[in-house]
């Protein structure tokens, strides 16, 4: 973000938005407010929250499910109550992210609860597992994700794309040197491309599908 800035001279702000809040949510303010990297920054005329799964509001710096209120966000989904059973609670709608708020009210999103990897009932944020598998100098692009197993349910794994040669052997141990015993990778996967949805983007089930064999 401060290379960006450095070099195209104009600040870098980034936000948060889905469809369903038509299209904002969250955003880092102007100079001079502070910007911080990382975090997606405060509502936008929308309120905030981090809610546990029993529907509870958290306190700042507590994980949980981050949940929205606003003029601009959906009260329904269309001939769907499903959804709209399970999208909304005491009036919050249920973005299906995971984050948490700061004390100034800033938001970090720390992943996609569907792709928490469950293993022994600990829940692990894949997430954090990328950026240390991206932090070696060799990884060029990572992912990592859940695989069955038969006593933990899920096991961890990652998918690697790598701009300089490394084995899957150094990059396990570098990720034990990082990772507690429960976070760290398995298996890492060494391949030339990750596969990407029609629009590019990353999803990890699809690479869960493309390793599960």
């Amino acid at each position: 973000m401060l290379d960006l800035e450095a070099a195209f001279g104009a600040p870098v702000l980034e936000a948060y938005g889905m469809t369903e809040a038509a299209h904002q949510m969250a955003s880092n303010p102007l100079p001079p407010s502070a910007r911080k990297p990382g975090s997606v920054g405060r509502g936008t005329d929308v309120s905030v929250s981090i809610m546990d799964a029993v529907g509870q509001h958290l306190e700042p710096g507590e994980r949980g499910e981050v949940v929205i209120q606003g003029p601009n966000v959906i009260t329904g989904y269309e001939n769907n109550p499903e959804a709209n059973a399970s999208s909304f609670v005491d009036g919050w709608f249920r973005t299906g992210d995971q984050g948490f708020l700061d004390a100034d009210g800033y938001l970090t999103l720390v992943g996609r609860l569907k792709e928490l990897i469950n293993r022994g009932g600990e829940k692990i944020s894949p997430r954090e597992i990328d950026e240390v598998l991206l932090s070696h100098p060799s990884v060029a692009e990572a992912v990592c994700f859940g695989v069955a197993h038969p006593t933990w349910g899920e096991e961890v794994a990652a998918a690697v794309v790598l701009r300089e040669p490394a084995t899957e052997a150094d990059l396990l141990a570098y990720c034990r040197e990082r990772l507690a015993d429960y976070k760290r990778p398995k298996q890492i996967f060494v391949t030339d491309t990750i596969p990407r949805t029609a629009t590019g983007k990353i999803q990890r089930r699809i690479v869960a599908q493309a390793y599960a064999g």
